[in-house]
C-alpha cells in the first residue's frame, strides 16, 4: 500500500512469490473490464526466501524476460502495481478519534508504534480509513500497513533494474481480498486461504476491510514432496499423481456427512495410498486454521457490521480457497466437514466478469486461481487509472 507517484498511467499487476511470478493487465472496454495480458515465470529456489530477495540481479532478469513473453497484448506500459511478501507485513485495524485527514496522518504514526515490532525509522507506513457498514460510530476505524524498508527497497531496485516503474506496492492479502470479495464488501466475516507453493496465507475480511492476516509454512509443495518421498518418484511425477487423485474419496466423504465429520487422524476407509500420504499436511492445515479462527473470534468484539449486537458477530461464516493448491481434489469437501463452515474455491473474476461467469477463454478458472493476487493487483491498477 506504498504509493510512489500521483500520476494515473496504465498499469499491470505483478505478483512475486518465492518460486514464481505472475502478471495480469486488465483493460476497460465499453464499460467492462477485459483480460488484456497475462503471463508467468518460474523463480529458481534461493533467489527469494521467505519473501526476502537474495539475488537482485537474477530476479530482475527473470522479470524482464517474463514480460517479453506475455500472452495477449504486448505490455506497452512500464508502470506496475507489485505485491510485497505477506510474511514481512504488519497489518492492523485500530480505533482512532474522528479527526481530519491531516491530524490522522500525524496521530497514526504515534499509534502504530504500539503494534510494529521494529524502530519506526526502519519501516514504510501507509493507512486508510475503514468505512463502516452502519455509520453510528463515535470514532474512526483505520487499517494501517507497515513493511520493513530492508524488505521493500530490494523489490523497488529489482523492478527498476527490469525497466519498470513501481506505482504502488502492497501486501498480498490486500490484493487477494480485492479479487475474491464481491464489491469488496462482506456483511459477515469470511476467511480467505491462499494455498500456495511455499505457504498458506490466511486473510479474514469483514465489512469493507481485511481484519486479520497470517501465514503458515504448510503448502501445496509440501504435499508434492510427501508423495515424492513415499513413492520414490521425481517431483514432476509426484505432481501428476497429486493432481490425478488428490484427496478425493467419495466413500469417506459420504461417511463423514452421516457422522457429522471426518476423523482425519484415522484416515477412515481411505483405500487410496495417495490420500493417506497427503493426510499429515492436511491435518496440520486444518489444525492451524482452527487455531487462527479461535484467536480471531476471541479478539473480534470490535466489529461494526450492523446496528444490533450479534452473539455470532465475530464468527467466520464462510471460507474461500485460492492459490494453486485450491485445485486439490476433495479439499473443499474435507475442510467443510472438519471446520463445519461452508468452504468453496473463490472466484478471482467476481469483480470483473458478470455473474455467473468465472473464467475467460484465455485463462481457465482453475488456472486463474493461481493468478488471484495478480488479478487483485491489476484491479488496483484500474482504480489508480480512474
Amino acid at each position: 500500500m506504498l504509493q510512489f507517484l500521483t500520476l494515473k498511467p496504465e498499469t499491470f499487476g505483478l505478483d512475486i512469490s518465492d518460486l514464481s511470478l505472475k502478471f495480469v493487465k486488465l483493460r476497460k472496454k465499453q464499460g467492462f473490464l477485459n483480460l488484456a495480458s497475462f503471463g508467468e515465470a518460474e523463480i529458481k529456489p534461493g533467489i527469494i526466501e521467505g519473501g526476502i530477495i537474495k539475488d537482485q540481479e537474477a530476479l530482475a532478469k527473470i522479470i524482464k524476460e517474463a514480460i517479453l513473453k506475455v500472452k495477449g497484448e504486448k505490455l506497452k506500459t512500464r508502470y506496475v502495481i507489485c505485491s510485497l511478501p505477506e510474511e514481512e507485513s504488519f497489518l492492523e485495524v485500530i480505533q482512532m478519534p474522528k479527526i481530519s485527514d491531516e491530524e490522522l496522518a500525524k496521530a497514526i504514526r504515534f499509534e502504530a508504534e504500539n503494534y510494529i515490532p521494529l524502530p519506526f525509522n526502519e519501516v514504510y507506513l501507509d493507512f486508510q480509513r475503514v468505512r463502516p457498514i452502519v455509520n453510528h460510530l463515535d470514532h474512526t476505524d483505520v487499517l494501517f500497513a507497515a513493511l520493513p524498508k530492508k524488505v521493500v527497497d530490494p523489490y523497488v531496485v529489482c523492478l527498476k533494474k527490469a525497466g519498470l516503474i513501481p506505482l504502488v506496492l502492497e501486501a498480498e492479502s490486500q490484493a487477494i481480498s480485492r479479487a475474491i470479495i464481491k464489491k469488496e464488501l462482506s456483511p459477515f466475516p469470511v476467511l480467505i486461504i491462499d494455498f500456495g507453493a511455499t505457504r498458506a496465507g490466511f486473510v479474514i475480511f469483514s465489512g469493507y476491510s481485511l481484519r486479520f492476516t497470517s501465514s503458515i509454512p504448510v503448502s501445496s509443495q509440501n504435499l508434492t514432496q510427501a508423495l515424492t518421498g513415499h513413492f520414490n518418484i521425481d517431483l514432476l511425477e509426484a505432481e501428476k499423481l497429486k493432481r490425478k487423485y488428490g484427496l478425493e474419496n467419495r466413500a469417506m466423504i459420504e461417511l463423514g456427512k452421516k457422522e457429522g465429520g471426518v476423523n482425519l487422524q484415522q484416515g477412515v476407509v481411505a483405500n487410496k495410498e495417495v490420500f493417506n500420504v497427503l493426510l499429515p499436511s492436511i491435518i496440520q492445515l486444518v489444525g492451524q486454521i482452527n487455531k487462527h479462527l479461535d484467536y480471531y473470534q476471541t479478539h473480534s468484539s470490535h466489529e461494526h457490521l450492523s446496528a444490533k449486537k450479534d452473539a455470532f458477530q465475530g464468527a467466520v461464516k464462510k471460507v474461500f480457497l485460492c492459490g494453486g493448491g485450491a485445485n486439490l481434489k476433495g479439499l473443499t469437501d474435507i475442510m467443510s466437514l472438519e471446520l463445519r463452515i461452508p468452504v468453496e474455491t473463490g472466484n478471482p473474476w467476481v469483480n470483473i466478469l458478470p455473474d455467473p461467469l468465472k473464467e475467460v477463454p484465455e485463462l481457465p478458472y482453475q488456472e486463474s486461481l493461481r493468478y488471484t493476487t495478480a488479478i487483485g493487483l491489476a484491479l488496483r491498477g484500474v482504480k489508480e487509472e480512474s
